[in-house]
């Protein structure tokens, strides 16, 4: 299965959930994340991960992801970055976040992906 043009697809799964706020977990499950960022791409699309964008913001307010502003940061950066994807990656694991992050792309109408195989090449031809 093939698609015309490239998608910027979000990888949502846990990345506090689980953690209770250890630092080792947190980049533990940002790692889990990131793996699926090649494949994404190498079918021609744009991974993209919330916290990739959420953190940097974090850091600049002096704050990480078990502050008290982090509620303010992370679930509204996914959520912005909602309005610009085509898709969502959906990684096993429980996360109320990613679970949110489907919820919103499925009330859009964006594709929601379970498994990197289901997500369609683009077609080098077309695009």
């Amino acid at each position: 299965m093939t698609t015309a043009k490239p998608m910027l697809i979000l990888i949502a799964g846990p990345y506090r959930s689980g953690t209770d706020g250890d630092p080792a977990a947190m980049a533990s499950n940002l790692a889990r994340l990131e793996e699926a960022a090649w494949p994404i791409f190498a079918a021609g699309h744009l991974p993209m991960i919330g916290e990739w964008v959420a953190l940097p913001v974090l850091h600049s307010a002096g704050a990480g992801p078990t502050d008290p502003i982090a509620e303010e940061v992370l679930y509204p950066t996914a959520e912005r970055l909602l309005n610009r994807c085509d898709a969502v990656l959906r990684l096993p694991g429980a996360s109320s976040g990613a679970d949110q992050d489907v919820a919103i792309a499925e009330s859009r109408g964006l594709p929601v992906y379970y498994d990197i195989s289901d997500i369609p090449a683009v077609d080098a031809q077309i695009a």
